[in-house]
């Protein structure tokens, strides 16, 4: 007899929508938050800040606890990353998503993170460059294969080409970006843009397009339409969760080692505060500063969305399409 899969990482790290908002009513559960800002990209913004901010205030306070009992260690990475562990184990959760590649200048920032942070936590499991990911709308999770291939068949090759070429004409711009984390792993997020360091329509040049208007259209509306795109087709969208995050997971905790005492979490919960100190300080947008397009991320910059099935928690898997980007 086989021996039963671990219990994921992801399955005992809760997950819940921090902003305020209250999905419960609502068929699309992302037009809830849109609703409740009356569609005002600063309001947006503001509540995507209050989710970040939030989560990373209870999860500083979890780790700093008294009777915290250790991170959330991935027992499937763990396999996958030391086959000794269990020989021949394969990852059995197959997904559907629609992830956002992050552009060349985002990339650099994430391997600065990374390595900045490996040195404090050497055993830090870090997603490979070419691997970082945003995942714009999950449809399902932990199938078999034969499943994730008829819900595709489903969706059809129309519905696929416009959600992944989606970006080319709906550009979603993110900001603000800073470490977010938890006990069982650590990822750069972002907040979406509300007009901050663009021009308003009447100062707009022929080098510069990007009006502030052009924030209305948000990441958030970005995640609401694909959501309408797949159920039309009929497919059911069956994400394990939906919070207001715009994030790419960098890191992940294989061992205990590296944060085992309270010296070494206020050690490592520092150096989160002095990357994120250091971040505002570099990327965010001023009042008066001229735009940074380095310290900003549009959806859709290099390459459209990947539709991607199978094995990809970690990054990997399978291309379906790519859209076509800008």
């Amino acid at each position: 007899m086989a021996a039963p899969h671990p219990e994921s990482a992801d399955a005992r790290n809760h997950f819940e929508d921090l902003s305020g908002v209250d999905i419960a009513s609502y068929k699309n559960p992302y037009d809830a938050l849109i609703e409740a800002c009356e569609n005002d990209p600063s309001q947006i913004q503001a509540r995507y800040d209050t989710h970040r901010t939030t989560r990373n205030g209870q999860q500083r306070a979890n780790l700093l606890s008294p009777g915290f009992s250790g991170l959330i260690l991935d027992p499937i990475l763990q396999r996958l990353e030391d086959p000794s562990i269990e020989p021949g184990y394969q990852d059995p959760r197959n997904c559907l998503v629609f992830w956002a590649r992050p552009p060349p200048h985002i990339r650099s920032l994430a391997d600065k993170l990374q390595q900045e942070l490996r040195g404090l936590a050497p055993n830090l499991w870090l997603m490979p460059l070419l691997n970082l990911h945003m995942t714009a709308l999950e449809l399902t999770h932990s199938l078999t294969s034969p499943q994730i291939e008829a819900i595709i068949t489903t969706l059809g090759t129309p519905a696929i080409e416009s959600m992944t070429d989606y970006p080319f004409s709906h550009r979603a711009r993110l900001i603000k970006p800073a470490l977010s984390f938890d006990g069982a792993a650590i990822a750069l997020s972002f907040l979406p843009g509300a007009g901050e360091s663009l021009l308003p329509v009447s100062a707009i040049s022929s080098s510069d397009s990007r009006a502030r208007e052009a924030d209305n259209f948000s990441y958030h509306h970005l995640r609401r339409d694909l959501f309408n795109l797949a159920v039309r087709t009929g497919v059911e969208v069956d994400s394990r969760y939906v919070v207001p995050s715009s994030h790419i997971t960098l890191g992940r905790f294989l061992a205990q080692d590296d944060h085992d005492g309270e010296k070494k979490m206020e050690g490592w919960l520092k150096k989160i505060d002095d990357l994120n100190i250091w971040l505002e300080d570099e990327y965010w947008p001023r009042e008066g500063a001229e735009r940074r397009e380095d310290a900003e991320w549009i959806i859709g910059q290099e390459k459209g969305l990947d539709f991607r099935k199978g094995a990809l928690w970690y990054g990997g898997g399978e291309t379906v399409r790519v859209g076509k980007g800008f």
